[in-house]
């Protein structure tokens, strides 16, 4: 995104400068997992009630998780993906660049 002298800096620019590589990697990462999770439920059809009920994780969780208004803990992660089909993976650094 370019500077525009009536906006200010690009969101990169002052994001960049506010946060850490660290926690923009992080938050990147967070952002990342918790749409792929949506994306999952909505190719399926499942509303957010449904996903309660094959995971046990109550719907006004799910709400928040997927508005990022909550960081889930993993095996809250794990709960959503299973019924989706979906599961977590750890791979190298090297390896999501190709």
């Amino acid at each position: 995104m370019n500077n525009n002298s009536a906006i200010g800096h690009s969101w990169e620019e002052v994001r960049s400068e506010l946060f850490t590589p660290e926690e923009i990697a992080e938050s990147d990462l967070r952002v990342a997992i918790i749409g792929e999770l949506l994306k999952a439920r909505k190719e399926k059809g499942i509303s957010q009630k449904k996903l309660e009920e094959l995971s046990g994780v109550k719907q006004p969780v799910i709400a928040r998780i997927e508005s990022l208004k909550s960081d889930p803990q993993i095996n809250t992660v794990v709960k959503l993906l299973a019924p989706l089909g979906k599961t977590l993976a750890v791979v190298s650094i090297d390896e999501t660049k190709r």
